[in-house]
């Protein structure tokens, strides 16, 4: 079974508040920061919370910088909460995991796609397998439908290692996860994406943004 957890970044935000002495300035708490680091998962970023601050003794003195400030006091480190996502307009009987992963990521980057079609028969292995999707675009052949249906390219290609992207066909044209790769035939009302699969789901995935 793919873990699902690994197919998307990760977003929490955790705070820390230890002083730290003002001598000297730039002085940081590292047993603060280090507890805190221990029980965020990953993604670590250390930022510094410009609060309880004032202007440093020099400041003051004539001719001094009013601007000089004493050091932070506070520290911060974020991390990322991964966010589920929701199961889209796609019916994901029959598909494996990397294509669901596409089915709904697509589904929640484009809202006005409200149709993705998935398993079906056909004499090549792809749908069949559950390791493609045809991302069916409205209004395939007017301007705003064919820019839709290259923004949705352009998506799947960007996400192309998350969503295991084998390949991808619109309006005649195949792309790899490199970018166009040469004529496919049709596909000029729907995105066909297809996907390395990862295996069928078991029930107990949880699919991340």
């Amino acid at each position: 079974m793919l873990a699902a957890a690994v197919l998307g970044p990760v977003a929490v935000v955790l705070a820390t508040g230890g002083k730290v002495s003002p001598a000297p300035p730039t002085m940081v708490d590292t047993k603060a920061v280090a507890a805190a680091a221990a029980i965020a998962p990953c993604c670590l970023e250390i930022v510094p919370a410009l609060e309880d601050v004032a202007p440093a003794p020099a400041a003051l003195a004539p001719g001094g910088p009013v601007n000089q400030l004493v050091s932070v006091s506070r520290w911060r480190v974020a991390a990322q909460i991964p966010k589920p996502l929701p199961v889209g307009v796609a019916s994901e009987s029959g598909l494996q995991v990397r294509t669901i992963l596409a089915a709904r990521a697509i589904s929640a980057a484009f809202p006005e796609i409200d149709h993705i079609g998935g398993v079906r028969a056909d004499p090549l292995p792809w749908h069949p397998n559950g390791l493609a999707i045809d991302v069916m675009i409205p209004n395939a052949g007017s301007a705003s439908g064919i820019a839709l249906g290259n923004e949705i390219v352009r998506f799947v290609i960007k996400n192309a290692k998350r969503f295991g992207m084998q390949d991808a066909i619109w309006r005649g044209t195949y792309f790899t996860p490199s970018g166009p790769a040469g004529g496919g035939a049709g596909h000029f009302d729907h995105v066909h994406v297809t996907t390395t699969g990862g295996g069928y789901p078991d029930g107990d995935e949880t699919y991340y943004r």
